[in-house]
């Protein structure tokens, strides 16, 4: 059975039923109601790049107030009655800048500012438009639902109608005391936890997945990255598709294939560390750092025997092509080797072009010591044991060196093949070399005799250094594949977040996991069939949980269905986050509603993902939760400081202390703000074409249009063994 080691650590808060005055004040619904019918020649020239041009139409319709920036503080120098009531609550809250609540007296505090009462709060939520269809909603939330995006490359064969993951490659898993505990040791050679930044000395973030090499994750990691085991591996045939319905290959026939095949032990020969290619997700803009892939290059050793015009890698790969054929292979399948590389990690941005150019000299020395080490390469192997796949019962055999692998997908080795032959001498003394003092080696390498420049995700060689005082609450609204960009004073990236757990368990133990409510059913909203859609951009399917021997190769995942309320980031105190057991005293102090949701409509947004978005009503629970939230743990931004009574504070919040619900996504909304329900179906996305893309959306929102009808004021979501009245709020770590 294949296992994908991935934990959702939730804690439920729970709901409090009864009133109590806590830390947190409602919204002034005066002074919304009077911002909304504002008509002063400020709130008509705010947002013109042009002095004294009206761009602010009258009326609901746009709502496009700033919370932070120059024209956030130009506003309230244009209207004395708001600056002056700025002046007189920033002179309240910056006596609470900085301390603890050790230190304030907080009797005397207004209560109207700091305390609230929503335990009898009225439940329910968007009835505004209750009467409105998806495709209404949609369009009121300025989506597009009838297009889609299709893939930019594919297996070059008109017969293959489903890209795929699975390929046939070696493997370069360790398993270090930082890493994953569960990750393969598969690597005696490459030290590759000596070219990965985990500390953070150079890297600002990367996308969800964090290094893909040098053991892997723990289930607990400050970072809240995905813990899945190390993933290391260089392509040597690209498989593609498992489904033979759509020009796949089973892997029974991968099987066979292979046991026609024999090999010899082939040497690897470490190249250089580059950058570049990939990440830049729409998130950024030319203002930000760049965003980019980190590769380690290889070579796969050309070894003759006598009088041959083929080397022994060539031979193997024309037996290779030649016995997939003989199964009858997939037309999904590549018709050539894959160019041989180990991927490291994607959508990194690093702290400023110096930390990258730092980082590069670093790991490419590394390299250079690997290099004098294996002047010839050397033939990848363990002196361990292992049992596949990941999480087999079967008793666990010894390694050895020169395998090459089946992965089902990247994390997943299903079967090992052994080469024909021992090593000889001279191969297993460089094997077997790092189980020896190799000192000398590093003594003795302080300089790179190889060209990696041009190697940096910076390709153009600019200088940049990433400004922290760029950030902007908008910001919280960000594509899982790239990296964050980090506020002021933050120093590591972080994934936890409060938010409404969805998913539900599933028949495979794989995917073993709770059920957090019971009142929706995704699984109409995917196509596991290729209907409608081509290829997944990335290692992952659908989100709500990938079957066994899915047809892509997509990463087994479990069921992490969810909408993120509110991104507290890294639980790294040292590096300016807020510790685990802070967060949850802070967050257990808000006495919230009862939270509902409302599914809007579906569509695939402009980094490619298909959401759900849900309806940001910013009147219901939810939004006053989220109001409050921004209160008490939000950044410290422009004019607005956090309170709460534990004096707990993060700088890594991705949120402002000034942000609010109204500031949010949707028609009844001003767009600038992190406020946004919505739940990712699935990352990057191609669709056939626009016509199958449309019908996809149309099909998924036939089922929102159901569930609008069925929920009117929309629902409490929970289930017997968790929140059982429904509306709970649960602390995600990744």
């Amino acid at each position: 059975m294949l296992a994908s080691y991935k934990y959702i650590f939730i804690v439920a808060l729970t709901l409090v039923q009864a009133p109590s005055l806590t830390n947190a004040s409602l919204a002034d619904r005066g002074r919304l109601v009077k911002f909304r019918k504002e008509n002063t020649s400020a709130s008509n020239t705010i947002n013109s790049r042009v002095y004294g041009t009206k761009t602010r139409p009258n009326g609901n319709r746009n709502r496009n107030m700033p919370i932070e920036g120059p024209k956030y503080r130009g506003k309230q120098r244009w209207d004395a009655e708001a600056s002056n009531q700025m002046k007189s609550q920033s002179q309240n809250i910056g006596k609470l800048r900085s301390v603890t609540s050790d230190t304030v007296d907080v009797t005397n505090l207004n209560e109207e500012e700091f305390g609230r009462h929503l335990g009898s709060q009225l439940t329910g939520c968007c009835s505004t438009y209750s009467n409105y269809s998806a495709d209404n909603m949609c369009y009121k939330y300025g989506e597009n639902c009838a297009t889609g995006e299709e893939p930019s490359h594919d297996s070059g064969d008109e017969d293959c109608e489903m890209e795929g993951l699975s390929f046939i490659g070696v493997s370069f898993s360790v398993n270090t005391a930082n890493g994953n505990p569960y990750s393969f040791q598969l690597c005696d050679q490459f030290y590759m936890e000596n070219i990965i930044d985990r500390d953070y000395n150079f890297v600002m973030s990367m996308d969800e997945d964090g290094w893909l090499v040098g053991g892997g994750y723990k289930s607990f990691d400050y970072s809240g990255k995905m813990p899945y085991i190390d993933s290391s591996h260089t392509e040597l045939l690209r498989i593609g598709s498992l489904d033979p319905e759509y020009g796949g290959t089973t892997i029974e026939q991968v099987y066979s294939a292979m046991s026609s095949v024999t090999f010899s032990p082939f040497s690897i020969y470490p190249e250089y560390v580059k950058g570049g290619g990939g990440g830049g997700s729409q998130d950024s803009d030319d203002d930000e750092v760049p965003s980019g892939d980190i590769t380690l290059i290889v070579s796969v050793v050309e070894e003759f025997e006598d009088n041959a015009n083929y080397s022994l890698y060539e031979q193997f790969l024309d037996s290779i092509f030649n016995a997939m054929d003989a199964v009858n292979g997939g037309s999904c399948m590549d018709d050539h080797d894959t160019d041989p590389h180990v991927s490291m990690s994607r959508g990194v941005k690093f702290k400023s072009s110096y930390h990258e150019e730092q980082y590069f000299y670093k790991v490419n020395l590394e390299v250079a010591v690997w290099q004098t080490m294996y002047p010839s390469g050397v033939v990848i192997g363990s002196n361990s044991k292992a049992a596949f796949p990941p999480g087999s019962r079967s008793s666990k055999s010894y390694v050895g060196y020169g395998n090459l692998y089946f992965f089902f997908d990247r994390a997943n080795i299903t079967k090992a093949f052994n080469p024909n032959r021992d090593l000889y001498n001279s191969e297993s003394y460089y094997s077997s070399l790092s189980s020896n003092d190799v000192s000398a080696f590093y003594a003795k390498t302080t300089t790179i005799d190889f060209d990696y420049s041009g190697s940096g995700s910076n390709d153009n060689n600019q200088y940049y250094e990433h400004n922290p005082y760029a950030w902007n609450a908008a910001m919280a609204k960000h594509d899982m594949t790239d990296g964050w960009d980090l506020p002021p004073n933050c120093n590591q990236e972080g994934e936890t977040f409060l938010g409404i757990p969805l998913s539900q368990t599933s028949g495979s133990k794989l995917q073993s996991t709770s059920t957090f409510q019971n009142q929706f059913d995704f699984e109409p909203l995917v196509d596991r069939n290729y209907t409608y859609m081509q290829s997944f951009g990335t290692n992952h399917g659908w989100l709500i949980g990938e079957t066994l021997n899915n047809g892509p190769g997509s990463i087994v995942d479990k069921d992490t269905s969810h909408i993120p309320l509110f991104y507290t980031g890294t639980t790294n105190v040292d590096m300016g986050g807020m510790s685990l057991s802070n967060l949850i005293k802070v967050v257990k102090n808000i006495n919230f509603g009862t939270l509902y949701i409302k599914p809007a409509f579906i569509f695939q947004d402009e980094d490619g993902a298909v959401k759900l978005q849900f309806e940001a009503d910013s009147t219901s629970a939810l939004g006053y939760l989220y109001d409050n939230l921004c209160k008490m743990v939000g950044l410290s931004w422009n004019y607005d400081s956090p309170y709460n009574d534990n004096g707990l504070y993060t700088n890594c919040a991705m949120h402002a202390a000034g942000d609010r619900a109204s500031y949010g996504c949707g028609p009844d909304n001003s767009n600038v703000g992190g406020f946004c329900p919505q739940m990712t179906l699935a990352y990057a996305v191609g669709f056939q074409s626009e016509d199958h893309a449309a019908a996809f959306f149309d099909m998924g929102n036939n089922y929102v249009d159901y569930w609008r009808s069925l929920y009117p004021s929309g629902v409490a979501v929970g289930a017997d063994g968790f929140c059982p009245d429904g509306g709970c709020l649960g602390l995600f770590l990744n």
